[in-house]
């Protein structure tokens, strides 16, 4: 289906964190620092071109998305909040090295959305001669712009980058150095921008328009992930385990969801597990899903009560962990709600 833009003018709030689409050199030191985005319509003239409304907000002090944590999502979903109903889309320029976990956790903290949030970024300076930055931002303001009927297209977190746009909480940075920096192996694109934009609708989430939008501020950040490792021993994993004040481990295995079958590692879950601490179990595959009894070697997980991560990204598992415990959600029902997808995070 090939999106166009109705008469009506969409009006886009862009909303700048920091990351290298914003640096431009420095003309005396040539090292890279934030621009005004005030003056972004001077460095970028062909937005003066789209169709559309554009205004921009920045974080006082721009960071680098390595520096990326809850207190700053938090600062993102209040600028959100405070213009919701003022503007028809939203752009969020972000460094690409933790984009995936951004977009992962605003999904969730965003619920009911009815408008899209775009996050991209680029991989060389906007006042660079090869920049991606021109190419990614125009085209997430246009899709974000995308209106039928004067509503938005798009009423979700996604990700854009090199001429696609992700689900924003299916999403992985895959490349340090390519354009074409995420992928998203589990599940389908949802817009590609070619000649035209190309909207594939029969993947966008669907929603629920009589459901209120609503924003969750509260994330809980008493987890820790685990990637095992052929040699891992009794004393890294029992430490963690027993880190005071945890309470969720994301647990990325081999393949299908499989771990040794070593009795210090059993053992040492189920003792976890039945003082409640929460385990998910995701892959560490870039692409699959989790089938715990599938093989011998995952068998004793699902018997412990360990909770199966599907096809979730590790991203996506850790942002899911961090809001259902900030939710406060009961240990009973704990198990049930993080198996279900409740953005579209997982098959």
């Amino acid at each position: 289906m090939e999106s166009k833009m109705k008469e009506t003018k969409a009006k886009i709030l862009l909303i700048y964190t920091g990351g290298t689409i914003g640096m431009i050199k420095d003309a005396d030191t040539g090292a890279l620092k934030a621009f005004d985005f005030k003056n972004l319509l001077k460095r970028i003239p062909e937005l003066k071109l789209l169709d559309c409304k554009i205004e921009t907000v920045s974080f006082g002090k721009p960071i680098d998305s390595s520096n990326m944590n809850p207190k700053y999502w938090v600062n993102m979903v209040e600028i959100i909040e405070s213009n919701y109903s003022f503007y028809d889309g939203f752009v969020i320029l972000h460094g690409s090295d933790t984009m995936s976990y951004t977009a992962s956790a605003l999904s969730f903290m965003l619920e009911n959305l009815g408008k899209p949030v775009i996050l991209t970024g680029s991989q060389l300076p906007i006042g660079d001669l090869r920049t991606d930055a021109k190419e990614n931002l125009i085209t997430s303001i246009q899709i974000a712009s995308l209106l039928e009927n004067g509503k938005p297209v798009i009423k979700e977190v996604c990700l854009y980058f090199e001429y696609k746009l992700y689900r924003g909480n299916r999403t992985t940075k895959i490349n340090a150095e390519h354009f074409e920096a995420f992928d998203s192996l589990n599940y389908p694109l949802l817009a590609e921008s070619g000649v035209h934009i190309t909207v594939n609708k029969e993947y966008l989430l669907k929603l629920n328009t009589r459901k209120t939008f609503k924003v969750h501020k509260v994330l809980d950040e008493n987890i820790a992930l685990i990637k095992l490792f052929p040699g891992i021993s009794n004393h890294v994993v029992t430490s963690i385990l027993n880190i005071p004040y945890l309470k969720g481990v994301i647990l990325e295995t081999y393949g299908a969801g499989n771990t040794t079958t070593e009795t210090w590692f059993v053992n040492a879950l189920q003792k976890a597990v039945s003082k409640g601490l929460i385990i998910v179990n995701v892959t560490q595959c870039s692409g699959g899903s989790v089938i715990m009894g599938q093989y011998e070697t995952s068998k004793h997980l699902k018997e412990i009560g360990i909770i199966s991560g599907k096809d979730i990204t590790t991203e996506a598992a850790l942002a899911k962990l961090m809001y259902l415990l900030g939710q406060g959600v009961k240990p009973k029902i704990f198990k049930t709600i993080y198996e279900t997808s409740l953005r579209g995070e997982m098959s």
